[in-house]
């Protein structure tokens, strides 16, 4: 076992980094995905990047924090585990949520166009704008019930059994177990709900059968060494597969909602999902297993990040979609505020202690990462 996969710690920055990307896409998109602020006219060319992203990114995410819970639980008993997640997961999307969730909430009420009577109290008010403002934590809220769920899974299923099964197999034979997880991930997907009411529409953006196979499937496989050795090998192909389910996809999906259930159930849909998830993380261990002064920030940083860009994000949207500007500008104005204003919140938020304990779950400014341990989220 190594003492770090630098590869997971950049495969997850780099996401996050997607992830902002994305949202200010996201916001002006004219296909009419749910939440965003609306584009500048129909079948607008740039919506080409949330077709591309949307499909994968969050299931690589979770992924990605399954082969980490993996590590983490080495060095940890469940009950240390428990109790950091708890801090790192539960406490910034609830109090965390209480304390920075109505900035998100205001821009959101503000887009969706809704208005709070003036004669309810300022506090049940604020309490509305709260729940509107939950925003991308539904990732960690999800994460938490996972890790929770993983403690009573791993007392069943026993990982390094997997491991050392999974070691033993010739090139063919993990192959034959990618195909098999295929096969069950595009089962998990087939529970989006069709037509869906307010409360099901939030169960189809939690999806948590779907997600908890994923985290499931990184937690057992994508944690060994085999896969990662597997992946790395035929990152070239893969990347070549993942282009190809790409090119499909968007011939059936763009300029369509590419969040819908037929979306998201589909077998275009379900194979770029596979086989970009599978292409990032056999090209990253591959060639970005290191790491540098910059990749260290990131690694520290991106936690923050992920909490604090949607804030940014929005009422920059907001904000430049009412103004007079050409519409290239506004999208290259909007990703150095989402970029530049949600590094400059993160560091600003990160040094007041309690609030840095409500929003991120952190005691202390971080101190310099521990690389005798093993990557963890």
């Amino acid at each position: 076992m190594k003492n770090r996969y630098y590869f997971l710690d950049n495969l997850r920055w780099v996401t996050v980094l997607l992830v902002l990307f994305y949202h200010v896409f996201y916001n002006f998109n004219s296909v009419g995905v749910f939440g965003g602020i609306g584009g500048f006219g129909p079948n607008q060319w740039q919506d080409i990047f949330c077709t591309l992203l949307n499909p994968w990114f969050m299931t690589l995410m979770f992924v990605v924090a399954g082969a980490s819970s993996r590590y983490a639980l080495r060095g940890r008993s469940p009950k240390e585990f428990r109790k950091e997640r708890t801090r790192k997961l539960l406490v910034p999307s609830t109090l965390g949520l209480l304390v920075f969730g109505g900035v998100l909430g205001y821009f959101n009420m503000k887009i969706a166009g809704a208005a709070i009577p003036t004669e309810v109290p300022a506090f049940v008010r604020y309490l509305i704008m709260v729940i509107s403002g939950t925003g991308p934590l539904w990732f960690i809220q999800d994460l938490f019930v996972f890790s929770l769920l993983l403690l009573v899974v791993r007392k069943i299923i026993d990982a390094e059994r997997i491991d050392k099964w999974l070691s033993k197999l010739p090139n063919w034979g993990i192959g034959a177990v990618l195909v098999a997880l295929f096969a069950i991930m595009w089962w998990a997907s087939q529970s989006q709900i069709d037509n869906p009411s307010a409360a099901q529409g939030l169960l189809n953006l939690y999806r948590p059968i779907f997600y908890f196979v994923a985290f499931l499937v990184g937690y057992y496989i994508f944690s060994s060494e085999r896969t990662h050795t597997y992946l790395a090998q035929y990152a070239l192909p893969l990347i070549g597969l993942a282009v190809a389910s790409a090119a499909g996809f968007c011939m059936e999906f763009y300029g369509k909602d590419y969040t819908s259930p037929e979306a998201v159930q589909g077998i275009w849909g379900n194979l770029y999902c596979f086989t970009a998830t599978l292409a990032m993380f056999g090209s990253f261990s591959r060639w970005a297993n290191h790491t540098s002064p910059f990749a260290g920030y990131m690694t520290r940083s991106s936690f923050g990040l992920y909490i604090v860009h949607m804030s940014v994000c929005t009422a920059s949207c907001y904000l430049l979609k009412e103004s007079e500007l050409p519409i290239w500008s506004i999208y290259c104005l909007a990703l150095v505020a989402t970029y530049v204003g949600s590094v400059v919140l993160w560091e600003a938020l990160r040094r007041i202690p309690v609030v840095r304990w409500c929003v991120f779950g952190i005691k202390r400014q971080h101190p310099t990462p521990n690389t005798k341990k093993v990557g963890k989220i």
